[in-house]
């Protein structure tokens, strides 16, 4: 007994220094990020020249890094919604001269590449330049530069300009050599999500559908590209199809640029554009610094009344969130509630960004959704997928905006379970018994394959729930039942398409849903107000520290440095399948890229 008291008190005096320890370290952190923040305010960031960094992605909601502070930026990073006013803010604001675009490879997707677009139509409109310059130019990069009043290549750089691209990956034949089996029900003949898992090829309906919104996309892009070199959309496809963009002087040759051109030479351009000599130094500023500084002008001015736009990104997922951009159901039901009972806010926009998850996490959050609409307007803006259960829960809203490469519809369910039992016994040696007191009690199982009983249960499941999803359709959308079914079948659709089939109302970016949802409230003295807060990066790292190693953390990093995105979104979406184990869903696990 002696010894264990001794080891407790031991344990209780250790646990006290390191927490003293502790406490020092974050009131020392405290008081630098603090010491770091006023420098900030006394000396905000300036410039004559806004610059877009068009290879970094725009999430819907802006972050701040307070450990970023202590360095040279401000340690925020500006959601889409800011950038966009911003932009809008800039037209009239006399410190700023132009923008620079800086290109590379595209950060984001055609959606929100489209919305930019716009807002820097807007600011062009104030006759100020826009300029753009890259080393490499992608194809999306390309689509977002074709606004600029002036493209410069470097001449010894490279420029795409060779059509879509497609590709899915297929595991059918790593399953087998596992000899794990896969047990696939869905609704829909359109309903590609399980593709992956049994076949080794596209299906002719799933080819069918990405060549049609492929198509659409890509007449988006020869538009804009058709805009910027004076000629039309056949003149820019055929220097496409016959792969005529090989060198840079083949950019200038048809007109797709403007100049071959170092940076030096570029910068001297924008100096002589503003005034300054060749000896002075330019002063440059990026969007999320010009947002973060000018954030309580470009929002607008106070006003009691409140248009809420609540923001919402990811895959939807069951319960609290546990990522940085995640739609979890009752993280976000929280915030719908609390819009809800908050009587400043007159209406609210939904901005949907995602590509669908878990169907009873959609229904929870379709269902606060109803709720909120009883007391106030609704209306859903599309970012570049509102797709599957992103669609679910949009299509009971008053009006649904979205831009005219938005990834929507995906009407459609399915449900996936994995048996182990072969790669257990063949290649582990591990064997499975169990005992029972009813048929199902071990229902759904890894450990043995499904008997037609429970198979015809769950192909049960993944109708009714499919029958619930395009019930709430026909009745949100105001559409008969053979309509809905005739547009649904899981079928995948560009915004443009959908608006022709009567899936969205009209097509527009945030702004215009903004504008919507004050218009139906009835109010036109009112402020934007964007939910939930921004997330502090620092904070979501401590707050993971309570629950593991912050190594982790590093991990994910340097295998999405490795690897790319790419693959690193296929290894994220092979790991999410073990969430998905005998659920519905309504998802595209994996994520079409067009590019």
């Amino acid at each position: 007994m002696r010894e264990f008291f001794k080891m407790f008190f031991a344990s209780l005096l250790a646990v006290i220094i390191a927490g003293i320890i502790g406490v020092g370290l974050v009131v020392a952190g405290i008081g630098a990020i603090g010491t770091a923040i006023g420098d900030k305010e006394n000396k905000k960031k300036s410039g004559n020249v806004v610059t877009i960094d068009v290879s970094k992605h725009v999430h819907e909601l802006g972050a701040t890094n307070s450990l970023a502070m202590l360095g040279d930026g401000n340690g925020y990073e500006a959601g889409l919604y800011e950038v966009i006013k911003a932009l809008d803010y800039a037209k009239t604001d006399d410190n700023v001269k132009g923008i620079l675009l800086k290109l590379g490879n595209s950060g984001n997707g055609w959606a929100t590449n489209q919305q930019l677009r716009e807002a820097l139509k807007g600011f062009k409109q104030s006759g100020k330049f826009i300029y753009a310059y890259g080393e490499h130019i992608s194809q999306g990069a390309y689509f977002l530069a074709s606004v600029a009043d002036s493209i410069y290549l470097n001449p010894a750089g490279g420029m795409e300009l060779k059509g879509f691209a497609t590709v899915m990956p297929f595991f059918k034949g790593t399953l087998e050599k596992l000899e794990v089996q896969p047990e696939i029900y869905y609704a829909g003949k359109f309903k590609s999500a399980t593709e992956p898992f049994r076949a080794d090829k596209m299906s002719e309906p799933n080819r069918l559908q990405i060549q049609v919104y492929q198509g659409s996309i890509w007449n988006e892009f020869l538009t804009a590209a058709g805009e910027y070199a004076h000629t039309d959309n056949a003149g820019i496809n055929q220097l496409a199809q016959s792969g005529a963009i090989e060198f840079p002087a083949d950019a200038l040759k048809n007109k797709l640029v403007t100049g071959l051109n170092y940076w030096d030479e570029v910068e001297g351009r924008i100096k002589s554009k503003t005034g300054r000599k060749d000896d002075e130094e330019m002063k440059y500023i990026s969007i999320s610094d010009y947002a973060f500084s000018n954030k309580n002008k470009s929002l607008g001015k106070f006003s009691s009344k409140k248009i809420a736009v609540l923001l919402a990104e990811g895959d939807i997922v069951d319960g609290e969130k546990t990522e940085e951009y995640q739609i979890a159901s009752k993280t976000l039901c929280d915030e719908i509630r609390k819009l809800r009972m908050d009587t400043a806010v007159k209406a609210v926009v939904l901005r949907v960004n995602s590509p669908g998850g878990s169907a009873l996490a959609s229904e929870v959050i379709l269902r606060e959704l109803e709720l909120l609409k009883k007391k106030k307007h609704l209306v859903v803006s599309m970012g570049d997928y509102a797709a599957s259960g992103g669609y679910y829960i949009a299509c009971m809203a008053d009006s649904i905006f979205a831009m005219p490469s938005t990834i929507t519809g995906s009407i459609g369910v399915f449900g996936m379970l994995f048996s182990y039992d072969k790669l257990a016994k063949n290649k582990l040696g591990i064997a499975f018994d169990e005992v029972k007191n009813a048929p199902y009690a071990d229902f759904p199982t890894l450990t043995r394959p499904l008997t037609a009983e429970e198979g015809k249960r769950m192909q049960n499941y993944i109708d009714t729930t499919y029958a619930l999803f395009k019930g709430h359709v026909a009745t949100g959308r105001h559409l008969k039942a053979e309509d809905v079914d005739s547009i649904a079948q899981g079928r995948v659709w560009t915004g443009r398409d959908a608006k022709g089939i009567g899936l969205v109302d009209a097509l527009g970016g945030l702004d215009k849903a903004v504008a919507c949802a004050a218009a139906l409230a009835g109010v036109k003295d009112y402020r934007v107000v964007t939910y939930p807060q921004p997330t502090d990066k620092l904070n979501a790292l401590l707050k993971k520290l309570g629950v593991s190693s912050a190594a982790s953390e590093s991990i994910k990093a340097a295998m999405k440095e490795e690897a790319g995105e790419q693959a690193y979104d296929w290894y994220t979406k092979l790991k999410s399948l073990r969430d998905m184990n005998g659920k519905a869903m309504m998802a595209m696990p994996f994520v079409p890229v067009v590019e």
